[in-house]
């Protein structure tokens, strides 16, 4: 792979306008020229936010999870807890606050980060960063956001989910 590092290169940005913006995403379309000359009049990127999502543990290995109807999948779907990182949050913060918003629920260990990546880095700039947060236990109600109607499942997941998948 190095020796192919050595011919490719980065797009150039000849242009780039934004198609949509809101809350929600961005959509820039860009003009770009590749290293071979050949120039894309209209190569699309969504921009995002950064986000989290959290596996979160109880004592006795019950991974929480949560129930929500997803417009885009048109349909309820089992998730675990997941969302954006605000404005100058860390993402362990936000790992830390979307449990809780979400569920309730927080760890009395710190949040361990077991990775991080790019969504779909063809289209989309935003990273994920996953989070193991173990010893969770349920502390408040949740405090969710006016478009969120989430319920909790704790679940057992085969005999020992911890040990299995986590050390």
């Amino acid at each position: 792979m190095e020796e192919a590092n050595n011919i490719m290169k980065k797009w150039k940005v000849l242009e780039s306008k934004y198609l949509y913006k809101s809350p929600f995403g961005n959509l820039r379309e860009d003009k770009c020229l590749l290293s071979n000359g050949k120039i894309i009049d209209n190569y699309r990127v969504n921009e995002y936010s950064n986000w989290v999502n959290i596996i979160a543990l109880t004592s006795d290995n019950q991974l929480i999870l949560v129930n929500q109807y997803r417009h885009g999948g048109g349909d309820f779907f089992l998730e675990i807890p997941a969302g954006g990182i605000e404005e100058n949050e860390s993402p362990d913060n936000a790992a830390i606050r979307e449990l809780r918003e979400e569920t309730g629920y927080e760890g009395l260990d710190k949040p361990v980060e077991i990775g991080c990546s790019y969504v779909n880095p063809s289209v989309s700039n935003n990273l994920i960063y996953t989070y193991l947060i173990r010893n969770v236990e349920k502390k408040s109600k949740q405090e969710t956001d006016e478009t969120e109607e989430i319920d909790n499942e704790a679940v057992r997941q085969g005999n020992d989910l911890e040990n299995n998948l986590f050390q």
